[in-house]
């Protein structure tokens, strides 16, 4: 079991963000089954156990949870809920780390899923339709967040081309288009809670991808929020930002007659031939991205050479 546990921790260190966010998922999904089964067991009511990381409509409920509108959003009503969201994650995730960095990715996913949580609450406290069951009604899933990585990749690359089964190729743009006007014209249905939060995931996306391309970035906060709560579980391995000054070494005295001749690293020229190199390099690097993405534009990821795509894969975990 130590073993096991010892494996989960390493594939969540070394994965990517969209192996990171999964697997939060998957873990909790996975405790909370298990807690209702040992509950069940002793004859305990698992009702209010096992929803109070599910986001309530109410907001008097809302005011007694209120971190609801942050868990809700990894937390799952059923397996098959579950593993459908995780596909769609996995799927969309990995295609929009080609567009955006890790860090933006990470950040999306919490203002989508934010976004959709308030819109269902709103929604729900305004509209008449929704009160007979405003005081049972609870929010789980990823949708809202994922809805967002969709959009923004649509947003962001409009024409990158999709191969669907039975549909055939198609534009980022009509899939985010076709999937919005679906969740609109199902929100008077039996799950229309989730219907509202996907379509205020889908309105971050396109906050977000739209921001960018104006120089502002929405996910800056909760980046910042996350970066500082990690520094304080994980210190070192936030400490990028922080200078560390070294003790300067006691110069050895010149003997009398004889100067100190100047080491070959400490030449000016040599500093400046060194900082040239270094920026030749990124350049290069940055010019091969710009030569892959636009490869993708003609004749999609999969005409990408293994070569390319491990290329493209450690830009986006830079």
């Amino acid at each position: 079991m130590a073993g096991l546990i010892d494996e989960v921790k390493r594939v969540f260190r070394q994965g990517g963000i969209v192996t990171r966010v999964i697997g939060i998922n998957v873990v909790l999904f996975v405790l909370f089954a298990l807690a209702r089964v040992v509950l069940k067991l002793f004859g305990v009511d698992d009702s209010p156990w096992l929803h109070f990381l599910d986001l309530p409509a109410s907001l008097p409920q809302l005011a007694l949870r209120p971190w609801t509108l942050i868990t809700y959003m990894f937390m799952h009503a059923s397996v098959w809920h579950l593993v459908f969201n995780m596909l769609w994650l996995y799927w969309f995730g990995q295609m929009a780390l080609y567009f955006f960095s890790a860090r933006h990715l990470r950040g999306l996913y919490v203002v989508g899923g934010l976004m959709g949580g308030v819109l269902y609450v709103v929604a729900y406290n305004v509209f008449p339709l929704f009160a007979p069951q405003l005081s049972s009604s609870l929010l789980v899933g990823a949708s809202a967040s994922i809805l967002a990585i969709v959009v923004a990749t649509a947003v962001k690359e409009p024409n990158y081309p999709l191969r669907l089964m039975f549909i055939g190729s198609i534009s980022m743009k009509w899939l985010a288009v076709i999937t919005v006007l679906i969740d609109m014209l199902l929100i008077a249905s039996t799950n229309a809670g989730g219907h509202i939060a996907h379509l205020g995931g889908a309105l971050a996306g396109w906050w977000f991808a739209a921001g960018l391309k104006k120089g502002y970035d929405i996910t800056a906060w909760v980046n910042s929020i996350i970066d500082f709560v990690g520094g304080i579980f994980h210190p070192v391995a936030y400490r990028t930002n922080i200078k560390v000054h070294k003790p300067k070494r006691a110069k050895k005295p010149i003997s009398s007659g004889k100067k100190r001749k100047k080491k070959a690293s400490e030449s000016p020229v040599n500093d400046h031939a060194a900082d040239y190199a270094y920026n030749q390099t990124k350049k290069q690097q940055s010019d091969e991205i710009d030569r892959i993405l636009e490869k993708i534009k003609k004749s999609g990821y999969a005409g990408l050479t293994a070569e390319e795509k491990r290329k493209l894969f450690e830009a986006s975990n830079r």
